[in-house]
Formats: structure tokens, sequence, C-alpha cells
């Protein structure tokens, strides 16, 4: 795979300049949304409350894979990190209203902290896509 296979989607996140990467990866069939939570610029969405942090976290994550033309029904893998596990049932509840159809492998890990204290929840996504390759020429 050359590297004009890859692609790569910018959220604007600060962190991404600061610590150099994507929000989301393209390279093949695959694309990968990395750790992704509520924030939207400085501005992160449902302080204090999992599940609308979720919600959002998931938004923000399906919003990077619309880049590629891609939606829920195209996610395979989904994880959910934690800061407590009194929250398991309502980032659950956020996960199912998103993907109850899809159903795709899941994890969910407790984790003792991120970047910002305020975070309750960070996921990540990864989906499938049919790639075309054109092979030979005429």
């Amino acid at each position: 795979m050359t590297s004009d296979a890859v692609r790569r989607v910018q959220s604007g996140s600060p962190w991404e300049e600061t610590f150099g990467f994507a929000r989301a990866v393209a390279a093949g069939d695959r694309v990968v949304v990395g750790g992704t939570t509520a924030f939207r610029g400085d501005v992160l969405y449902g302080e204090g409350d999992p599940y609308e942090q979720a919600r959002a976290a998931f938004a923000n994550g399906l919003e990077a894979l619309g880049e590629f033309g891609l939606d829920a029904a195209s996610v395979i893998r989904t994880r959910m990190y934690l800061t407590h596990a009194r929250d398991i049932d309502e980032v659950g509840r956020a996960h199912k209203e998103f993907f109850d159809s899809v159903r795709p492998v899941t994890t969910l890990v407790i984790v003792s902290g991120f970047v910002d204290p305020r975070i309750l929840v960070e996921v990540e996504l990864e989906a499938f896509r049919e790639v075309t390759e054109v092979v030979g020429g005429a």
C-alpha cells in the first residue's frame, strides 16, 4: 500500500496538533477513529454526565467517519474507556442508541483518567469500507 492510499482527517482538536495525530485514518478497507471525547473545540459537552458525554463522543467519531462517506452501519468495532465503573450502564445506553442495529464487537475498559479530569468517556471506532482497486491499464 502506498502512502497515497492512506488518508487522514483532522477534527481541529488542540491535542491533534500538540501530540501529532489524526482524528481518523483510512487505509485500504479500514477506517480507524482514534480516542474521541465529548469536546468540540474548547467546549466539553455533557460535563458531569457520562451518558451525554458518550453520545457526544460517538457523534464526534461518526462525524469523522462521515468524512469518508461512512456512518454507523459501517462500524465493526467500538472501544469505550470510562473513568468510573458506575457509568457503565449510562455509556452502554448511549452505545445501544447508536449501534443496536449494527452490533459491532466492543470493548469497555475502566481507566484511571484522561488528559482533562472532566472527561468521563473516550471512544474509538473502527469501520469497514468497500474499496475498489483498478488493476492494470488500458
